[in-house]
Formats: C-alpha cells, sequence, structure tokens
C-alpha cells in the first residue's frame, strides 16, 4: 500500500515537474526581430511560420478540432486578423495558439508587421 502511494506520488511530482512555461527568454530571444524597414510578406517571413506552427492542426483537411485549413495563402490571408489574436494570447488562455505553447513575441510581431504591410502574397 505504501509503495504504490510512493509510485504514484513520484508520477504525480514528474508530471509537475516537466511543465513548461513562458519565460521572457522564451518568448523573445528566439527568433531575431525582423527589420521594420523590410516590407514583411507570406512567402518570404510568414509561410515559414504558419508551416512550423500551425499546419499540424490545420492542414486540408483539419485535425485535432482545428475548424479550417491554413495551407493556401488565401485561407490564412482571410484569417490573418484571428491568427494574429490567438497567437497574442497567454499560453493557456481560452483560444490560444498554438496549443504547444506560446510562440516567441519577434514571430508574433511578423505577422502583426505582415498584417500592417498589407498581408502581401510576395
Amino acid at each position: 500500500m505504501k509503495a504504490g502511494k510512493l509510485i504514484i506520488t513520484a508520477l504525480f511530482a514528474i508530471c509537475i515537474y516537466s511543465c513548461s512555461y513562458d519565460s521572457e527568454s522564451d518568448l523573445i530571444d528566439a527568433v531575431d526581430p525582423i527589420d521594420p524597414d523590410i516590407i514583411v510578406t507570406y512567402v518570404d517571413n510568414v509561410e515559414a511560420i504558419i508551416q512550423s506552427a500551425c499546419i499540424g492542426c490545420h492542414s486540408d483537411p483539419p485535425v485535432n478540432g482545428a475548424p479550417v485549413p491554413w495551407v493556401t495563402y488565401d485561407q490564412v490571408n482571410q484569417r490573418a486578423n484571428d491568427i494574429l489574436n490567438r497567437m497574442s494570447r497567454q499560453s493557456g488562455a481560452p483560444g490560444a495558439m498554438p496549443p504547444s505553447g506560446r510562440l516567441p513575441q519577434s514571430t508574433i510581431d511578423i505577422i502583426e508587421q505582415w498584417i500592417e504591410d498589407g498581408k502581401l502574397e510576395n
């Protein structure tokens, strides 16, 4: 009986210690900030972010409960403001994306600048 409690306690402790959190350096330093004088485009800057952070669920067809695919420029362009909104939420907040954890702020800034620059494809 005591051994069972010890095993359960050890597993619980492992689960608690394995949880991650968003440290400031994780959020800021992961991607070099983009030069504000450069025009951000989908092909040059945004597509790689979507491919690495979103396509796992927002494929065609979508999986894991994702409502829509984000495979093409047009699909991402149509939902750009919602994508930015969800990426900007803190990890664990309702609707925060990606579910694996908040992207670095510098990555989110690229999406924001792309929208501000007019959501250009090329």
